[in-house]
């Protein structure tokens, strides 16, 4: 159906799609008015709504003092000087989220963006930079629990006996970090058997957090780290839902606008990644992102491995040690 909207008193009708571009007598006042498409209409009242929320923003900027008065989203920030990283809902917000939604809307990408996913008030941050700050160690531990969990065991043990004591030390010094940090229900040392026994959560956040999603933690907060150190502004999304103008639908893992304008998409891979490759090619030129700002990361890829396939493909890859090293070379 077509759209008539009376310009004078507001009255709003439906009318058949054959009356698009005629002028109609409003019923409610008698003032003549167009018939547009719904899509025209609805893209007006986009634009409307997206003006109105730069200036909410900018109104928000003004009160909290933002530096040189700044009048636009992508200048709305606090100084990332007082903010901690590790342990802040500053990112868990409309204002925070701004600049991506104006970078999308040019494109008439539709955004939602996932608030949860960057509050780092919990400790889902501190425990994926753990894991992948020395994931050659604590992948067994990863794998135990991942498997003991689709198996829907209540507990699983991790076997120590074959570790050098260095590798035993660490893993023992993070099952009991994933007991303080409520990650399992109980974790058993038994120096004896030389094992330690993990009983597991069960809270889906916990079961999902394992399943891979550690990696988009570990991502995120690289990306945060490095642009701070920098003194870069920033933006940045994580799970971030957006849906294109042909109803497609996808789910960026990860995803940081830089000062305003670069952007950086990262995809994030903890088991099998091949069957996404194509995928992740069509979504890139989709979004109109270079190949080198737009990053699969997989957990554990090799250095050569990572070097072939971005050779082979219109992506970068890297894995979780080599994240930052090409973050360098976008920003």
């Amino acid at each position: 159906m077509a759209i008539f909207r009376c310009g004078k008193c507001a009255h709003l009708q439906e009318q058949p799609d054959g009356l698009v571009g005629a002028n109609l007598a409003c019923p409610q006042c008698g003032s003549m008015a167009p018939v547009y498409t719904t899509i025209h209409f609805v893209g007006r009242v986009l634009d409307k709504y997206f003006e109105a929320r730069r200036e909410i923003i900018r109104l928000k900027a003004d009160a909290t003092g933002a530096r040189n008065g700044a009048a636009i989203a992508t200048e709305a920030s606090v100084s990332l000087d007082e903010i901690d990283l590790l342990n802040t809902d500053y990112f868990a917000s409309e204002m925070q989220h701004g600049p991506i939604y104006e970078w999308f809307r040019p494109k008439q990408i539709r955004v939602q963006a996932n608030m949860r996913g960057v509050d780092t008030t919990g400790f889902f941050d501190e425990v994926a930079l753990s894991i992948g700050g020395n994931l050659p160690v604590l992948k067994d531990v990863l794998e135990r629990i991942r498997w003991a969990q689709q198996k829907e065991y209540a507990s699983t043990t991790i076997h120590l006996e074959k570790k050098s004591a260095e590798d035993a030390s660490d893993i023992s010094a993070f099952c009991q970090r994933l007991y303080d940090f409520s990650f399992v229900a109980k974790c058993f040392h038994n120096r004896q058997e030389n094992n330690v026994r993990l009983i597991l959560q069960t809270a889906p956040a916990i079961r999902t957090f394992f399943n891979g999603e550690w990696l988009e933690w570990y991502a995120l907060m690289s990306c945060m780290q490095y642009t701070k150190e920098r003194k870069k502004r920033f933006s940045c999304a994580r799970s971030l839902k957006i849906t294109l103008q042909n109803n497609d639908s996808y789910e960026l893992d990860v995803f940081m606008l830089i000062d305003g304008k670069q952007p950086i998409c990262i995809e994030c891979k903890s088991g099998e990644f091949r069957q996404d490759i194509e995928r992740a090619v069509t979504l890139r030129k989709r979004l109109g992102i270079s190949s080198n700002s737009f990053i699969m990361c997989v957990a554990g890829l090799s250095d050569e491995h990572a070097k072939g396939l971005s050779t082979m493909y219109d992506l970068t890859f890297a894995n979780e040690q080599t994240l930052a090293a090409q973050l360098a070379r976008v920003c």
